[in-house]
């Protein structure tokens, strides 16, 4: 019996993944990005709110090691909105460069990924991809915290995914996918203000002026830019059948 209600279950999240769901009005594009956006920049919202976006660069640093061949020892995110993420292989080479670059990008890559899901209207592979990324990076966690986190983001996603309405179900991946591109370039500038003021000696820009011999502003350089661009390429997308 159980097999049976475990398949009509599959049946039905492979349907809606592979499935496609009505655009939007393009009212509630343009709205979901508004509340994005103040979600990043309002003060009291993104001391919150970057919580995500630190899930989202420490994920990114773990998929880039194991990509590159490293073993992944595991993943701590902290309550003042810091991470780390722990891997084990060689201390140089392309395989840490990459692992290192991956995390400020991540947020900004992921949700690119999600503007292309929304632009060809795969709303809910958009949600399910989310809960199957958090479950994932739920066996990696190694402190209470990050459990806790993660844990709650997974499972409020969950819930607007299989009880939602249609229309909550949209507004979520719309507001999601643009909080990411948004929010993405944030991060990077704090960087730097925390790098002028000698304050972030341990950064990943710093780790890979070291390893590369490359000047640390010069790879936050290439944060901001990748960032920028995904958020250029991604509202071009979510924007695109408004503008």
């Amino acid at each position: 019996m159980w097999r049976d209600v475990w398949r009509d279950v599959w049946r039905d999240v492979w349907g809606d993944v592979v499935g496609t769901q009505p655009a939007p009005a393009d009212g509630v594009v343009v709205a979901s990005a508004a509340v994005a956006l103040a979600l990043v920049a309002t003060p009291s919202a993104w001391r919150l709110t970057r919580h995500v976006v630190t899930i989202a660069h420490e994920g990114a640093h773990g998929v880039a090691a194991l990509a590159t061949g490293r073993s992944l020892s595991g993943i701590r995110l902290h309550s003042d909105t810091s991470g780390l993420t722990v891997s084990r292989g060689r201390p140089r080479g392309p395989g840490m460069v990459v692992t290192a670059a991956a995390g400020y990008v991540g947020p900004a890559l992921l949700g690119l990924g999600a503007a292309y899901l929304l632009h060809r209207q795969h709303a809910l592979a958009v949600l399910w991809l989310g809960v199957l990324l958090l479950a994932l990076l739920l066996l990696q966690i190694r402190n209470f915290f990050g459990l806790w986190s993660v844990g709650v983001a997974a499972v409020a996603l969950f819930a607007v995914t299989w009880w939602g309405s249609g229309m909550a179900q949209s507004i979520a991946a719309y507001v999601g996918t643009w909080f990411l591109l948004l929010a993405a370039p944030r991060p990077v500038l704090e960087l730097q203000s925390l790098r002028r003021r000698g304050r972030a000696r341990t950064s990943d820009a710093d780790q890979l002026a070291r390893l590369t011999r490359v000047p640390g502003v010069v790879w936050v350089g290439v944060f901001l830019g990748a960032t920028l661009g995904c958020l250029v390429v991604g509202a071009a997308w979510l924007l695109g059948g408004v503008v």
